[in-house]
């Protein structure tokens, strides 16, 4: 039977959204990707040292778990693309405040004000994201983290630009924010808006996220350690443990970012064929096995291979932690800032952590607990369980699933 025009209409809606949605993961992205390739250069015009620069890039994490719960009420009083052009906007923006912070004082608060945007924007745009699964009745939220990555490949190859040619990172930032703020804005016009029901009581502006929200951060935490550790320890452990030459190493952690993209740009067809947790499990062998491979090898080709394979089996964990965390109840938004929140701070720790154990004894033992964290991953899996339950299952989603919310 086919459709009636209404049916047509919203079906065309939900993909047009999708597609917004998807720009909008990758604007984000090269916010990320623009700022990271830039700050040996914002080290220096700090005049910070490494230590006072961790210390500061710290901030960006408790920016983020401060202002992440507050998401959820924003998006209830203006709807979702309201909060999430506006958030967009300010998340864009603050690429400019770091390189203009001239010490350590002013770098943490410009730091602090970046994390914050950003968190927020993140939560209010996998809750879209979440939606627009809903509405089609399949997964997409492993292909929007997947624009994600490719939208930080393209900030940073352009960073790597701009750093090779010399320039100041204030006029790069602030030519980039530009952009990414026009491309951001016009994207965000085509999001679905999705607004809470006239009746529908606010949520608080901070609550703590619900019990279930910790159990799907504990598999997101497993994922993002790894994944933390390895984008960061990467070219040090082929360097120092494998004597591999600088460009080598510069390769491996390139070659794991390809692959984490790669993987979730492919990951929803996997999803919709095995469902969340088996796509969690079957990712966590080749991750095991990836991490196995860096503390056994005894070439660089080997831990190369070790490290994409680890990319290949952690993609999917963030963005179906996320997805489950939005399915699971009623306030996608509220769940989906605990489970971010969890990552972040997973994020924040594993770098440091691994440092710590290396120093204490070494980068092999420190990958050591990597790779049982990768393990952890195919006992902890059936914690999506729920998100797979409550999400809809439709071969015509705008007919079968028509939106209740005005």
């Amino acid at each position: 039977m086919s459709d009636t025009p209404d049916q047509a209409r919203d079906l065309r809606e939900v993909r047009r959204g999708r597609y917004a949605v998807a720009a909008v993961f990758a604007v984000h992205g090269a916010v990320t990707g623009s700022f990271a390739t830039r700050v040996p250069w914002i080290q220096e015009h700090a005049s910070v040292g490494p230590g006072q620069l961790g210390f500061a890039l710290g901030f960006t994490a408790l920016g983020a778990s401060c202002a992440m719960p507050a998401a959820g009420a924003i998006s209830h009083r203006f709807g979702s693309r309201t909060a999430l052009s506006g958030l967009m906007a300010l998340w864009t923006l603050s690429l400019t405040l770091p390189s203009l912070a001239p010490n350590l004082v002013t770098l943490c608060l410009a730091m602090f004000t970046y994390g914050a945007t950003s968190g927020t924007a993140d939560v209010v745009m996998n809750a879209i994201g979440v939606e627009v699964e809903r509405r089609l009745g399949r997964s997409v939220m492993s292909g929007l983290h997947g624009m994600w990555s490719a939208g930080a490949l393209t900030g940073s190859a352009a960073g790597t630009l701009a750093a090779h040619l010399g320039s100041d990172a204030r006029l790069h930032h602030a030519l980039a924010a530009a952009a990414l703020t026009a491309l951001g804005l016009v994207a965000c016009r085509w999001v679905l808006d999705v607004r809470a029901a006239a009746d529908e009581e606010p949520p608080p502006r901070f609550a703590l996220p619900p019990r279930s929200a910790l159990l799907i951060g504990a598999v997101g935490f497993c994922g993002v350690f790894a994944e933390g550790a390895s984008l960061d320890w990467s070219a040090v452990y082929l360097r120092d443990r494998l004597a591999a030459s600088a460009g080598l190493a510069a390769a491996c952690t390139t070659g794991f970012t390809l692959a984490m993209a790669v993987a979730r740009i492919a990951g929803d067809a996997v999803v919709n064929r095995f469902g969340t947790v088996r796509a969690v499990r079957l990712g966590g062998v080749p991750a095991t096995a990836g991490g196995l491979l860096i503390v056994l090898a005894g070439h660089p080709a080997v831990a190369m291979t070790g490290f994409a394979l680890m990319g290949l089996g952690i993609a999917v964990v963030v963005p179906l932690c996320f997805a489950a965390a939005g399915h699971s109840g009623p306030r996608p938004s509220q769940a989906i800032a605990g489970v971010a929140t969890i990552t972040y701070t997973s994020g924040l720790i594993a770098p440091s952590l691994i440092g710590g154990v290396a120093q204490a004894t070494s980068l092999t033992v420190s990958f050591c607990l990597v790779t049982v964290l990768a393990g952890a991953l195919v006992a902890l899996a059936g914690v999506l369980r729920a998100g797979d339950r409550n999400r809809p299952r439709v071969s015509r989603p705008a007919a079968a699933v028509p939106d209740p919310r005005p």
